[in-house]
C-alpha cells in the first residue's frame, strides 16, 4: 500500500531528486519549512523506504563508456539466478527491467566501444535471443518521479 504523502512531502522528493546534496536548511527554504521540520520529514521518508538512497549522476562518455544501448532479452528458461549473477558482476549493465510481452528483460547497457558492446551482448546470448538498439541521444534524462502524487 502506498504511503500517504502531502504536498510538502512531494516537494521535498522533487527537490532531493534534483539535488540530493542540498543542505537541509536550503531544502527547508525551498519547501517553506524550518530546518528541523525538514530533517524530520526527510528522516521519515527514508525510514518508510520512500527514499531508498542517494547517488551521483555520471557522464558516461567522460568516463569511457560512450556507447549506450537498450537490449531486449528473450529468456526461455525459468532459472533467473545465473542471469542475475552476470548482471550483478558486470557494471556495464546499468539497469534491468523484468517485463511482460515477448521479451522477458529490457536492459540499459554502457560500453566503451562497439567491440565492447558486442562482447557484452555475446554474454547475454547465453541466456536467450537479444535485440539491441543503440542510443543516439537521451531526449529525456531520468528525472525522478516529480513533485506531485499520481493521478
Amino acid at each position: 500500500m502506498a504511503e500517504t504523502l502531502d504536498a510538502t512531502d512531494w516537494a521535498i522528493l522533487a527537490e532531493l531528486q534534483r539535488d540530493g546534496r542540498v543542505a537541509l536548511t536550503e531544502l527547508g527554504r525551498r519547501v517553506n519549512l524550518g530546518a528541523s521540520a525538514t530533517a524530520e520529514r526527510v528522516k521519515r521518508l527514508e525510514q518508510t523506504g520512500i527514499i531508498t538512497g542517494y547517488s551521483a549522476t555520471v557522464d558516461l562518455d567522460k568516463v569511457g563508456y560512450g556507447v549506450l544501448a537498450v537490449v531486449r532479452l528473450k529468456y526461455p528458461g525459468n532459472r533467473h539466478e545465473p542471469l542475475r549473477a552476470l548482471l550483478a558482476e558486470r557494471p556495464e549493465f546499468l539497469e534491468c527491467l523484468r517485463t511482460t510481452g515477448e521479451d522477458c528483460y529490457t536492459l540499459k547497457v554502457a560500453a566503451g566501444s562497439m567491440a565492447h558492446l558486442e562482447d557484452l551482448i555475446g554474454e547475454l546470448t547465453a541466456f536467450g535471443s537479444t535485440t539491441t538498439n543503440i542510443v543516439y541521444s537521451q531526449t529525456l534524462p531520468y528525472r525522478g518521479i516529480g513533485g506531485r502524487p499520481p493521478a
